[in-house]
């Protein structure tokens, strides 16, 4: 439209005493002159004009990058945080949580990218406060914000024995021992949680997971290890959705070594208990392998035999009370009992030990 106007504005002034050869070159001057009218129009509202965007590039200032962007709400604590100069170099960068505490980072050697060298924490807001300068040696300083999520419900991870006693850093056990990772809360993603949970070995070991219930999950090892192996047992939940708005609060590890092998084999053909150390054999005990049968109490129907399988020491007493109505067989009842035993081992958490027994009872 400026293009025709100005034309016309030419021709008026002008007349036809210009060839038309020139008049085209004129108008073709004063279409761009029109055009540039125009874009500065369109910058104008109400008397205000905004300024043309400068880009850093352009002032020399360094591009930098701040990922999670300014105010991120909900951030997971294990999000990738970290400052990228594009352009330029970081020259400081500061992050300091809501009370001022601050985060220790990393730089990179070029001073290209910074990124905090430990976990964040839930329910957070940090501040990121950076400084850089642009390949013209411009310095500049950006502030930016952001905050994490807070669970509704945490829970955490105890490293235990089957006896639910801990697992101690340094200390020695059997070539039995069984990983037990014990969570404080019910958990509706075991998956979720099992790929948090690791057993490693050394020698390597093969062993598997089994969730017992919904709060503990039991790591066995294929074969006994080898006296002298080196386990260490890790939780890495911490940051970890594990269902219905939990998340782990912390992360768990144990490292422990396998003493000499002791293992007894009770042979229910034989009714004999063979005794090794490391693989020699030092003693043999006749033994009962208890009652056999059922028992019916009301509704609930009672195994007495003793089921086949590997068990690991959970705990020793001298003496331990035995008390059938533990386990549903009340005392009054024809096959109840309360008796005191001596010397007895316990080696499972129902109800079943290796014990002393008089031949005279």
């Amino acid at each position: 439209m400026m293009s025709t106007n100005g034309a016309q504005l030419v021709r008026r002034i002008l007349g036809n005493r210009w060839p038309r050869r020139f008049l085209l070159i004129v108008l073709v001057v004063v279409g761009v002159v029109g055009a540039v009218q125009i874009a500065s129009l369109l910058r104008c509202s109400n008397g205000n004009c905004a300024r043309p965007r400068v880009s850093s590039e352009a002032s020399g200032a360094a591009q930098v990058t701040v990922t999670p962007g300014p105010n991120a709400r909900d951030v997971d604590p294990l999000a990738h945080v970290m400052v990228k100069a594009d352009t330029g170099k970081l020259t400081d960068v500061r992050m300091v949580n809501e009370a001022g505490k601050p985060v220790e980072g990393v730089m990179t050697p070029d001073n290209s990218v910074w990124k905090p060298a430990v976990p964040l924490g839930y329910g957070r807001t940090y501040t990121l406060t950076l400084t850089s300068r642009g390949p013209n040696g411009v310095a500049s300083t950006q502030v930016s914000t952001f905050s994490t999520l807070l669970p509704s419900n945490q829970t955490k991870v105890s490293l235990t024995t089957t006896s639910e006693a801990a697992l101690h850093e340094g200390g020695i056990y059997g070539v039995g021992t069984v990983v037990v990772a014990h969570f404080d809360e019910q958990i509706a993603d075991r998956a979720a949680a099992e790929r948090q949970l690791n057993v490693t070995t050394n020698p390597a070991v093969q062993g598997s997971w089994f969730w017992v219930d919904s709060q503990n999950a039991h790591w066995r090892p294929e074969h006994y290890y080898a006296p002298g192996t080196t386990v260490t047992a890790e939780a890495k939940i911490y940051g970890i959705s594990l269902g219905n708005g939990l998340f782990g609060q912390e992360d768990s590890r144990v490292s422990f070594r396998i003493g000499d092998a002791h293992v007894s084999i009770a042979d229910d053909a034989t009714k004999v208990v063979s005794v090794f150390d490391n693989g020699a054999l030092v003693r043999t005990m006749p033994t009962s392998m208890g009652m056999g049968g059922t028992e019916t109490i009301g509704s609930q129907t009672i195994s007495l035999w003793t089921p086949p399988g590997i068990y690991t020491v959970l705990d020793k007493g001298n003496p331990v009370v035995m008390d059938s109505s533990t386990f549903g067989l009340p005392k009054n009842s024809r096959l109840g009992y309360r008796e005191t035993i001596n010397y007895a081992t316990k080696i499972s958490t129902d109800g079943i030990y290796l014990h002393q027994l008089d031949a005279t009872m």
